[in-house]
């Protein structure tokens, strides 16, 4: 029996030991000085307390042994006390100091929910997350990359995670089943074709770990749409294609660069859909759209199953599974 209770002491972590210990001491003394001297220490606490300010080398001096073995006591106390208390901070400076350096280095897993998955560090993401931590409310972010040594982000809402996206440990420690979205950015640093496999294994890993949290994706290349789709994305990012756009945009445009502006002016606006309500299936495009107005929405589309119409005939009329496109 006594050797098991020492077995499991040695296993405790190296903090608590020392604490123990300590607490052990401090109430083996007090007792003792209790014992020796019951008129200078009345009770055993008084006695505890002797200890633990003397041990501490705080001596207020409101107890004072007087005689020899109380003295020969004190002494005692001083020599061990002093090592136990100086190690039990020294250790407790270093652990904190320690898990400091972990959870910059990205060795921590991340214990929360609602928040927001992040894999890949890039300029699009660094612009993403500086975005998302400017506003009032901002959400936690997990962001994880195999290519960083510390977290790039000096906010308490961001948590690194250093290691490979496709891979199951590093996955988990993001606790993914109470994630709220997987944003995966592909890596411009490998071949186009490399990247969007990579990105879709990476879809694959977490989709096998947990099916249900909405996942979008990075593609570079069109022929890896579909692949996409079938690996469980719920949205594809074609950004390949988003920036031909402004390519051709700017080229039909003279190069006074008008698109540019306008996606600057809508970068704090947030692009939303709504199902259209009971009462307005039937109306026609521009009532609801006049409605929406006067609440602060501009509504500039309609999503109607796969299809998507934007700035539709003002006379067309809405349907029950009508879905509408507005920015606040």
């Amino acid at each position: 029996m006594p050797s098991k209770l020492y077995i499991g002491f040695l296993r405790l972590p190296l903090l608590i030991r020392i604490l123990v210990m300590a607490i052990l001491v401090f109430l083996s003394f007090g007792i003792s000085i209790h014992l020796l001297e019951p008129q200078t220490f009345p009770t055993i606490f008084d006695g505890i307390w002797w200890a633990i300010i003397t041990a501490s080398t705080v001596g207020y001096g409101d107890y004072v042994p007087h005689s020899f073995l109380g003295r020969l006591t004190t002494l005692i106390l001083i020599l061990l006390g002093v090592g136990l208390v100086s190690s039990y901070f020294g250790t407790l400076a270093a652990a904190a100091v320690t898990k400091q350096d972990a959870l910059s280095e990205g060795l921590i897993p991340f214990k929360g929910n609602g928040h927001i998955i992040i894999i890949g560090w890039n300029e699009r993401s660094k612009e993403l997350i500086s975005k998302l931590t400017s506003v009032n409310l901002p959400p936690t972010i997990v962001l994880i990359d195999e290519t960083l040594e510390a977290n790039p982000v000096k906010s308490r809402f961001v948590h690194f995670i250093q290691g490979k996206g496709h891979v199951d440990d590093t996955i988990m420690k993001s606790d993914i089943e109470k994630a709220q979205k997987v944003l995966i950015t592909a890596d411009r640093g490998n071949d186009e074709l490399q990247a969007d496999m990579n990105s879709i294994l990476t879809l694959l890993t977490i989709k096998g770990l947990c099916p249900q949290v909405k996942c979008i994706i990075e593609i570079l290349t069109a022929e890896q749409v579909q692949n996409a789709l079938r690996a469980g994305a719920d949205e594809v990012i074609q950004s390949n294609k988003l920036t031909s756009v402004f390519m051709i945009n700017s080229l039909h445009a003279n190069g006074d660069g008008l698109l540019s502006k306008i996606i600057h002016q809508l970068q704090e606006s947030r692009l939303s859909t709504y199902s259209v309500k009971e009462t307005d299936i039937g109306k026609c495009f521009k009532e609801v759209s006049l409605e929406l107005f006067t609440r602060g929405y501009l509504l500039i589309g309609i999503r109607r199953g796969e299809e998507t119409f934007l700035n539709p005939s003002h006379s067309l009329e809405l349907e029950e599974d009508d879905q509408l496109l507005t920015f606040k």
